[in-house]
């Protein structure tokens, strides 16, 4: 792919993505490609429809939020400390507008969405477990209950009257970090949950 082709493809997903959280999956593909700056032709000569684009999307989102992962995983000492900077992070990329266009009509069998999902267990659990060994962070939690209380927290509300919601999304997220500290103040009900699990759970009818 030419550089000028490989710019417009990566600057339609990232207009999309944009466009997805604000608006939800279903934003006429016309504003998307209007707000990349490109003709109709060149966002159908990359994406041949809608569930093509939602799918590269979603890797994308899942590609940048392990990236973040491992980042803070290499450059923070403190364990506690790159799980804050993943979460914050990991907010930034609005995760939370994945489970919507997750959940209706990717295949999520899927070979590349597969080992996205992989990528990114693999880098939280590392996070975690250093936080686990070090006494940082309770241990009846484990990756899938971080991600749900992301996506819940980072959810977009399209169409509401909340619109300065964002605003507070990364102070519930320090509330909701502090409550991962340990010693833990509480017993959770349930057990904990993994990506594993929630996978099956989605799967269910």
């Amino acid at each position: 792919m030419r550089a000028d082709a490989l710019r417009n493809r990566e600057r339609i997903i990232a207009v999309a993505r944009e466009a997805f959280v604000e608006h939800g999956p279903e934003v006429p593909l016309d504003e998307v490609a209007r707000r990349a700056g490109v003709g109709n032709a060149t966002l159908y000569r990359h994406f041949a429809d809608r569930h093509e684009l939602v799918h590269r999307v979603v890797l994308s989102v899942m590609a940048r939020t392990a990236d973040q992962a491992e980042t803070a995983l290499a450059e923070e000492p403190d364990a506690f400390a790159a799980l804050r900077r993943f979460v914050h992070a990991a907010a930034d990329e609005r995760i939370g507008a994945l489970c919507p266009m997750i959940s209706d009509g990717i295949d999520k069998s899927d070979p590349e969405l597969l080992a996205s999902r992989a990528r990114l267990d693999q880098s939280v659990e590392a996070i975690m477990r250093l936080g686990r060994e070090a006494g940082q962070l309770r241990t009846d939690i484990a990756v899938g209950d971080l991600m749900v209380a992301l996506a819940q927290l980072t959810r977009p509300l399209p169409g509401t009257v909340c619109v300065d919601v964002d605003q507070f999304v990364h102070r519930h997220l320090q509330i909701f970090l502090d409550g991962l500290m340990a010693p833990a103040r509480s017993v959770l009900p349930g057990s904990a949950a993994t990506l594993e699990r929630l996978e099956r759970l989605s799967r269910q009818p």
